[in-house]
């Protein structure tokens, strides 16, 4: 339930909320006298719809956000239980989270069904509450919104490990070149700090200005005690942002292809890490160094 629904809503504390609220209905339901035959079913269906309008709501929200809007990280693979299959890991990356925005509520409640559940269209009309000829065709439409440009998924969690170290290896040595190497000629560098931490409100392009600015952020960010941690956040490789003290300041996902990067996401809003633990105030840290 919480894995459908974080993938619906790019939140934990909205998808948190939402399983919450389906399994108090559930509950509710039976209470009541109503006959489940299929649990696994029935939450599912509780789970999406509530999703949905969920969803719905947020979106206004979102129109409204202050800067880039990113999804909210999740440490280790993402899920509760781990699933192994490659659609699953690919569906809760940050990258496809960020693609999955440009489906309207019905289309991703769908496509996430057919895609990262392996639901049959009939099960699916039934959870959604419409036609299968018209979930079909919500699929393809939504397949063909986000086709083309559909993140590429390198599951190899050694080649994650030894892409992460030589990252942290060549901006903590201040490596211009070595980290040029990395990454892609286009890279981009994008931060949500949702108006609450000190981020960048328009994505950064090119691998020497984005090389230039990761080095200056470090080298800015070591004297204030800012400890840079390898972890994996939705099934990718990543960088935990802590103060001295271990909290955490933000986390910074890789979007990795072919052995290069090809895009950064810098998750540093304070409202959406508080899941991950104890949260720093980097405006804070930023006005204790002396200028």
């Amino acid at each position: 339930m919480f894995s459908l629904a974080y993938r619906m809503l790019g939140s934990v504390a909205e998808a948190e909320d939402v399983v919450q609220d389906a399994f108090l209905r559930m509950h509710d339901s039976i209470r009541k006298g109503t006959h489940v035959e299929l649990p696994d079913a029935f939450a599912t269906t509780v789970t999406s719809r509530l999703a949905i309008d969920a969803l719905r709501s947020a979106r206004h929200r979102r129109e409204r956000y202050v800067g880039t809007w990113l999804p909210e990280p999740l440490l280790g693979s993402g899920d509760p239980d781990p699933a192994d299959r490659v659609e699953m890991q690919e569906t809760i990356s940050t990258a496809f989270l960020v693609l999955l925005e440009r489906l309207s509520p019905l289309e991703r409640a769908v496509f996430l069904l057919r895609e990262a559940f392996g639901y049959d269209y009939a099960d699916i009309a039934e959870i959604v509450d419409k036609s299968e000829a018209n979930c079909r065709q919500v699929l393809a439409r939504a397949r063909k919104r986000i086709e083309a440009e559909r993140p590429r998924f390198d599951p190899s969690p050694e080649r994650h490990r030894e892409l992460t170290e030589e990252f942290l290896a060549a901006v903590t040595d201040g490596d211009l070149a070595g980290l040029e190497r990395m990454l892609a000629d286009d890279v981009v560098f994008y931060a949500d700090g949702g108006g609450k931490a000190p981020a960048i409100q328009h994505p950064l392009h090119g691998a020497t200005p984005v090389a230039r600015f990761l080095l200056g952020l470090v080298r800015r960010g070591l004297p204030m005690g800012v400890r840079l941690e390898p972890v994996v956040a939705n099934a990718q490789p990543a960088i935990r942002l802590a103060d001295r003290e271990g909290a955490i300041l933000g986390v910074l996902a890789l979007e990795v292809v072919d052995g290069r990067v090809v895009a950064f996401r810098n998750q540093i809003n304070p409202d959406k890490l508080g899941h991950l633990g104890p949260v720093g105030d980097m405006f804070a840290m930023l006005a204790e160094v002396p200028r």
